[in-house]
C-alpha cells in the first residue's frame, strides 16, 4: 500500500510553543483547582458546581486565545442577585476603568415597549388580571440583543436601548456599548436558546427561594408594584422561573452562590490574580 506523507513543516505555532503551551496550561489548571477545593471549605463558597472541562477551556483560552474577545453570559432568576454578582466582580477584578477592558450589556435593557398596555389596562393590578406577562422571553427584544453582543465580538460599537420600569417604555436612544476584551451580558434569558450559543462561558447565579422572593418584593416597591399587583407578578415569576429559567441550570459551565457578599468575591478574585501572576511570570 503506498502511503504519502505530508511534509512536517515548522510554523509560528509548532510543536515547542505548543508544549510550553500545555505545560502553562497545566500549571493554570492546577492552580484554579487548588483554589476550589479552598472555596469548598467556606461557608458560603462561590462556586457551587463547576462543569467538566470547565477549568480547563478556560485555561486554554487565557493562554492561547489571549487576542479574541470573551463573552460570558450570567444567568438565574429574578432577583437572584445577577446584576449584584457582576458588578461585584468587575469591582473586584478591573482596577484600571480604562476602555477596552470590559463592556456590560444588561437584558434589562431591551424590554420591548409595553407602555400602551399598561395605559389601556389603566394599572399593573388590571393589567396582570388580563394574564400579560413581564416575564417570558417574548417581553424581551432577544434578537436585538443577540445582534449587539455579535457586534460587540466584532469590535463593533453599538447604541443599548433603555427601558423605564415603571412607565414599560423603552427608548432606542440608551448608553453608548464600545467593544471590550471581555463582555459581560446578564439577565433572566441570556442562555435562551436564541442566544446561548454565542456565549464563551455560561453562569448561572443560584439563590435560594425564600432569599430571592424577600429580595424581590423589596425591588417591586422601587419599580411601582405593590399589593395585589406585586402578588400577581411574583406568582408569574415564579411559574416562569420553572419553566424557562431553572431547566438553564444544566446548561451552565459553572453555578455561582447568589448569597456571597462582596468581600469574599473580592478576596477570591485578588487570590485567583495573585496565584495566576505566580504561574504565569
Amino acid at each position: 500500500m503506498d502511503v504519502t506523507m505530508e511534509p512536517f513543516e515548522l510554523t509560528n505555532y509548532n510543536f515547542y510553543s505548543s508544549r510550553l503551551d500545555m505545560e502553562l496550561i497545566s500549571n493554570i489548571v492546577d492552580t484554579l483547582k487548588e483554589i476550589l477545593e479552598e472555596d469548598k471549605k467556606e461557608e458560603q463558597p462561590l462556586f457551587l458546581k463547576v462543569a467538566d472541562g470547565f477549568i480547563m477551556n478556560i485555561a486554554r483560552r487565557v493562554v492561547q486565545e489571549k487576542k479574541k474577545t470573551f463573552l460570558i453570559g450570567i444567568t438565574g432568576e429574578s432577583a437572584s442577585g445577577k446584576t449584584v454578582f457582576v458588578d461585584n466582580t468587575i469591582d473586584a477584578v478591573v482596577r484600571d476603568k480604562k476602555e477596552g477592558i470590559y463592556t456590560v450589556i444588561r437584558q434589562d435593557d431591551y424590554y420591548k415597549d409595553t407602555s400602551r398596555e399598561l395605559k389601556e389596562a389603566g394599572s399593573y393590578d388590571a393589567l396582570f388580571k388580563t394574564g400579560f406577562s413581564f416575564d417570558t422571553p417574548e417581553v424581551i427584544d432577544l434578537a436585538l440583543m443577540r445582534s449587539h453582543l455579535e457586534s460587540l465580538k466584532r469590535g463593533e460599537t453599538v447604541q443599548s436601548p433603555r427601558y423605564d420600569f415603571v412607565t414599560c417604555e423603552s427608548h432606542p436612544n440608551g448608553d453608548i456599548k464600545k467593544p471590550a476584551k471581555v463582555i459581560l451580558t446578564e439577565g433572566l434569558y441570556v442562555l435562551n436558546e436564541e442566544v446561548r450559543d454565542i456565549m464563551d462561558v455560561k453562569v448561572y447565579v443560584f439563590t435560594p427561594i425564600d432569599v430571592i422572593k424577600e429580595r424581590w418584593y423589596k425591588r417591586a416597591v422601587s419599580r411601582g408594584k405593590t399589593g395585589e399587583a406585586a402578588d400577581l407578578q411574583f406568582k408569574d415569576v415564579n411559574a416562569t422561573a420553572q419553566k424557562y429559567i431553572r431547566p438553564t441550570y444544566g446548561i451552565a459551565d459553572c453555578i455561582i452562590n447568589g448569597m456571597v457578599d462582596k468581600e469574599y468575591i473580592k478576596v477570591i478574585t485578588d487570590k485567583i490574580m495573585a496565584r495566576l501572576s505566580e504561574v504565569c511570570c
